[in-house]
């Protein structure tokens, strides 16, 4: 008999819990006005050859976005000596570096980008993701990181808002935050600025909220009361009773209990046009509409209590959205991402379930908070429905083969978009619409309950599409494996009529818009311009190109009355009545085009509404007690 013997795993050495951080970064901003933040990276040890590099992507995000295009006056030293940096490629840096003395690296970064992806400098607010600031020191990913952020004379009246971890900061917040690696600092955005600041306690987890750019109409109390109970909702939906043991708290900023984070900040830039969040670990960067913001009863003028606008029902969606991402993709996420790869693109095909089903659960999830009622949801769930029915392009792309383009379709669209591609967010969440009531009709799970079944399953890590499907066999009672390749993996329109139909939902069949009618999407700005063709459609075959300017139409037969001017859609019934055919006078490249158009027979949109409320009961779950948005 042979005998192995397994030698004894090498010891860890113990880190010194007073010992600086190895890569230590200290932010400031260098000019307000020219939108500059001024970085000073020092790595304690570096290696003789030191890499640099500057994430290209940001993870949530699933697009390249060269960051270091903003990146300038990099320069290298160690104690008195200026080294030189050897630019390799398009974000990476090399040094080559003497022992035993610690590597400090200056550089600024243009910050002007107002989206919750990158980073934003001026007069009245800061914003940054690590990855539009933070070079990534190579062989030391995993080290402790600290970030300085200084509180120069320009903004030293602000505040700061994080989800990083206060080592030693001053009451606005600003000093120095620690992070076990460079993974969790750059999952930690950075909100600066005079903004309004709220709290709540969700669970037994304490909460912030912080909004920049907010007007004097703004309800704080209002938009506190509502996204409480949005989190609410959501962390019992994954932990249910189990949340009453979470009152500990581990110092390694996870949760003792079975929720997996010790507090959590919003962050809201209000401002005249714009719409998005971006998931992390323990926060949410996000952006929206100031008019979409909940308002305050006026006291002035003529004294209302005022009707919240239609927009604020799409804020809490987008908060409640990226809040379910703080289990479904920041943890339980595709096994392709449980290691990021910060260089160039990584490639899932699971984007349809990380991102559907979260836009599947962001709505319903409002429902069961009481915020929205049956038929606001129906009615959200009728947008998602005809949205996907209206784009010639999910008879071109399954979903699966969506969520593995997103880097070169889903985030550069253009005029073909609606042709050649399908988002895997709205036809998700109608996979997920599908698998759930499926599930509820044969009688032996939910959608909830293979959720919670996979986050336990995967211990809230990786996940692959056959944890999924392994889950709906258990839970079940047969194989799902068919349904989930003709719903995500086909290209066939998925059977959600008969599905909605069962569970207590009348389906109305209505004229659809005109532009669909046409098989246009238009912009009316200063005029009446086509944005994009729809294939198969009577515009197609007119000649309607992107970019024309539909100018004037004249129906046929009808020279007497000449052409008419339009300015909008809503002028071309005006100006078509009941003719068959007209021709479309269109401005392209500034040259005069006359299409001749067939009008079509009129197309058909859906129209959901509560037929059997029992049964929508029973698929839409209890409600509990909230402030309605109504």
């Amino acid at each position: 008999m042979t005998t192995t013997r397994t030698k004894p795993a090498p010891k860890t050495p113990t880190r010194n819990p007073n010992a600086p951080p190895a890569v230590h970064y200290r932010v400031e901003v260098v000019n307000l006005h020219a939108h500059l933040f001024g970085i000073t990276l020092t790595i304690a040890a570096p290696a003789a050859r030191q890499v640099l590099r500057l994430p290209v992507w940001i993870p949530g995000s699933y697009l390249v976005r060269e960051f270091a295009k903003n990146l300038q006056n990099l320069s290298c030293q160690q104690g008195k000596k200026t080294l030189a940096a050897q630019q390799t490629d398009k974000a990476t840096w090399t040094v080559d570096c003497a022992p035993g003395q610690p590597l400090v690296v200056r550089y600024e970064v243009y910050a002007f980008d107002n989206s919750v992806r990158t980073a934003w400098l001026d007069a009245t607010r800061g914003f940054f993701n690590g990855t539009s600031l933070c070079l990534l020191v190579e062989g030391q990913q995993d080290q402790p990181h600290a970030l300085e952020l200084v509180a120069t004379e320009f903004i030293a009246q602000w505040s700061v808002a994080t989800g990083a971890s206060a080592q030693k900061i001053n009451r606005q917040g600003f000093g120095t935050y620690l992070c076990p690696d460079y993974d969790t600092l750059v999952d930690c955005p950075f909100e600066m600025g005079p903004f309004w600041s709220g709290s709540f306690v969700a669970c037994g987890i304490p909460h912030r909220f912080v909004v920049a750019g907010a007007p004097p109409s703004f309800d704080g109390d209002k938009l506190l009361a509502d996204t409480q109970a949005i989190c609410e909702a959501e962390i019992r939906f994954w932990h249910g009773e189990a949340i009453k043991n979470n009152s500990n708290i581990r110092k390694n900023g996870e949760g003792s209990g079975p929720i997996p984070f010790k507090d959590y900040v919003f962050m809201l830039n209000a401002v005249g046009d714009g719409y998005g969040g971006l998931e992390h670990k323990n926060s949410t960067a996000l952006i929206c509409k100031r008019a979409d913001l909940p308002r305050l009863p006026r006291t002035t003028l003529a004294p209302t209590t005022p009707k919240q606008p239609e927009g604020y029902t799409t804020l809490l969606g987008l908060i409640s959205h990226e809040y379910f991402h703080t289990w479904n993709v920041k943890r339980l996420r595709p096994a392709e991402l449980a290691t990021y790869d910060y260089t160039q693109e990584n490639y899932t095909e699971l984007l349809w379930f990380f991102e559907g089903f979260t836009s599947y659960y962001d709505d319903l999830l409002l429902r069961r908070a009481a915020l929205i009622d049956n038929a606001t949801y129906l009615k959200l769930i009728t947008k998602t429905i005809n949205g996907v029915a209206q784009a010639p392009g999910r008879k071109v792309q399954s979903v699966a083969q969506a969520s593995f383009d997103a880097w070169i379709k889903y985030y550069r669209q253009d005029e073909n978009t609606a042709n050649a591609t399908i988002s895997y967010y709205t036809k998700g969440s109608l996979v997920a619409l599908c698998l759930d009531l499926t599930l509820r009709a044969e009688g032996k799970t939910t959608l909830d309950a293979v959720m919670r079944a996979l986050w336990a399953r995967c211990q809230g890590g990786p996940m692959a599409e056959q944890d999924l499907l392994d889950v709906l066999t258990a839970l079940g009672g047969r194989s799902f494996a068919p349904d989930i390749a003709r719903w995500v993996h086909g290209t066939a329109d998925l059977p959600l009529d008969a599905l909605l139909e069962r569970h207590g939902v009348q389906i109305h069949h209505e004229p659809d818009q005109v532009a669909q009618q046409l098989g246009l999407r238009v912009k009316e700005s200063g005029g009446l311009f086509i944005h994009q063709v729809l294939r198969g459609g009577v515009a197609e075959k007119a000649g309607f190109a992107s970019g024309d300017e539909w100018i004037a139409v004249q129906p046929t037969g009808s020279s007497a009355h000449g052409a008419w001017r339009l300015q909008s859609l809503d002028d071309f019934t005006l100006c078509t009545g009941n003719a068959k055919k007209v021709t479309a006078i269109v401005s392209r490249d500034k040259r005069l085009l006359s299409l001749p158009l067939t009008l079509p027979k009129a197309s058909q949109a859906v129209r959901l509404a509560v037929k059997d409320a029992a049964l929508v009961d029973a698929w839409l779950g209890p409600r509990t007690a909230a402030t309605s948005t109504k």
